[in-house]
């Protein structure tokens, strides 16, 4: 039996309809959630103090109840999701707070069209943010940090290269990936 790893994209679309996957991984990306909430913001907020991070967090679910795989990676669209549903949510408290919209350029909250400006600014470090909270995750399903793999990573430039070929061995060969999968530790013999 071949264990594959399991992309972001299949966790989610395995989650959709499981509550219990869909608090994993909503658990699992609460920093990516924050981070994004932040930006759209622009100020620190608190879970359990910030109503912005409520919206987050429901965003985050919309998103991967209604995430197409074909039409690009997850984190890309709860993004956008999250962003769409904070201006929604702005949106709403000023019209309750009966504001025109002649009111709100000279009040200085039109922040749609800034918003949209920062957003594409932001979009390739966002991406680059997302990238590291997966890969981060899926280390620490195998019980490692960041910080960890940062501190045990050969210095010297040959020996990353042969771990490097090393890795590749092992994910071009099925059986030892298998292996690793299954077991959770190198077959070294086969190595």
């Amino acid at each position: 039996m071949v264990i594959q790893k399991q992309t972001l994209e299949g966790r989610v679309k395995k989650a959709r309809g499981d509550n219990k996957l869909t608090s994993t991984l909503i658990s699992e990306f609460k920093p990516f959630i924050a981070s994004v909430a932040q930006k759209r913001v622009g100020r620190y907020l608190r879970y359990g103090t910030d109503e912005e991070l409520s919206v987050g967090l429901l965003a985050f679910k919309e998103a991967i109840d209604s995430f197409n795989p074909g039409k690009g990676k997850f984190l890309s669209f709860a993004r956008m999701v999250i962003s769409m549903r904070l201006i929604d949510h702005y949106r709403k408290q000023d019209r309750e707070a009966a504001m025109s919209v002649d009111d709100e350029e000279d009040a200085g909250l039109a922040w749609d069209r800034r918003s949209a400006q920062q957003y594409q600014a932001d979009g390739e470090e966002e991406d680059l943010k997302a990238e590291v909270i997966e890969y981060s995750a899926a280390l620490s399903r195998w019980g490692i940090s960041l910080e960890e793999l940062v501190n045990i990573s050969p210095r010297k430039e040959e020996l990353r290269k042969l771990y490097q070929n090393i890795a590749r061995i092992i994910a071009g060969n099925k059986d030892i990936l298998g292996s690793l999968m299954q077991t959770g530790r190198l077959p070294i013999k086969e190595i």
